[in-house]
């Protein structure tokens, strides 16, 4: 674990780091990432769909979550995958952290913990998306932080004037 991540979650003690999705965590995903102010309405279903697919099919879905718990609340999340037709490339799909639980050094401890369980799945690289958006600055600077390389940028993907920034780092 991170050193910074760990001593900052230290503060927030006890918290519980799991796996498993349970059926109040589709709330708590709408909940968590309407918090953040990020994201539109349509982002806001898609994340709550990969939830629900993970709640009725498991692992098969090719999605996977972690959470982490306080008190008996899920204040963080994020979801990662295989990405379809590629041998060991992963996608960070979605991670996202309360607003009220934000700068404690949670999305450290999730991002870490979602790059051991790619490596324990034989997974080469991690990929991760984001907008170019001037809102979006902190976001990119803690994905450079954690060691990720910027591999892409596409002009005007999400909108004029909003390209798609693509992250990546090797994990094995």
């Amino acid at each position: 674990m991170n050193t910074i991540a760990s001593e900052m979650a230290n503060e927030l003690t006890p918290y519980n780091l799991r796996r498993e999705i349970r059926p109040n965590d589709i709330d708590a995903i709408r909940h968590i990432v309407e918090s953040t102010g990020y994201f539109r309405p349509g982002e806001i279903h898609v994340a709550v769909e990969l939830a629900l697919e993970n709640l009725h099919k498991g692992d098969q879905s090719g999605y996977y979550f972690l959470f982490i718990d306080i008190g008996n609340r899920a204040v963080a999340y994020c979801c990662f995958g295989p990405i379809p037709c590629t041998i060991g490339s992963f996608d960070l799909y979605w991670i996202a952290v309360d607003n009220n639980y934000r700068r404690k050094g949670l999305g450290g401890i999730l991002l870490q913990e979602a790059e051991r369980m790619v490596a324990a799945m034989k997974g080469r690289k991690l990929y991760i998306e984001t907008s170019s958006m001037t809102g979006y600055v902190d976001t990119r600077s803690f994905y450079e932080a954690n060691g990720y390389l910027l591999a892409s940028r596409l002009k005007d993907f999400y909108a004029p004037g909003d390209d798609k920034v693509t992250y990546e780092k090797g994990i094995l």
